[in-house]
């Protein structure tokens, strides 16, 4: 069993959580989320917010807090071969109270349909809140180029704007 070793990034500003299933091997050794160089979230998600790729994990806690985003896992912990989503077994669910009782979370998204499936098996039922499925940004999702990423991906700044102009008025 392998325990989720990385804390949720998120503040009282974040407005939109986007959950991956569990950190890869990569991720675990660097302690921070999305740490595999070929994985496209930071490209895909900087691009997204018109900025600059960040590097280091300050330089990408602070572009999350920045953009009002939240990020955690669905999975707290599971048996798991090195980064192979398809091997996860005896997953136990990450309590999403930790960030929902604590930001104005407007929306989730899961990030691939890993992610999908352990949220709508496990998560789902707690929160009482639906989460939007984008396409993954690993490596393995080869299908979709960062471009096609940077499309489908661009919803979850369309709702941060929308939830923006509703506060102003």
């Amino acid at each position: 069993m392998i325990k989720h070793p990385i804390n949720p990034v998120y503040d009282n500003n974040s407005r939109i959580l986007v959950l991956g299933s569990f950190p890869s091997v990569k991720s675990r050794e660097v302690m921070f989320f999305y740490g595999h160089p070929q994985n496209r979230f930071w490209k895909v998600t900087a691009a997204v917010f018109g900025e600059s790729v960040p590097q280091t994990i300050d330089e990408k806690r602070a572009f999350l807090l920045r953009n009002h985003i939240a990020v955690w896992d669905v999975i707290a912990s599971c048996d798991i071969d090195g980064s192979a989503d398809s091997t996860i077994k005896n997953v136990v669910a990450n309590d999403l109270s930790v960030i929902l009782d604590n930001a104005p979370i407007e929306a989730i998204f899961v990030n691939g349909k890993t992610a999908e499936k352990y949220y709508k098996k496990y998560t789902e039922k707690v929160t009482n809140r639906k989460a939007i499925c984008l396409p993954s940004t690993s490596p393995a999702n080869a299908a979709w180029s960062v471009d096609k990423l940077v499309e489908a991906w661009s919803v979850i700044k369309t709702n941060i704007v929308r939830e923006e102009r509703r506060d102003d008025n």
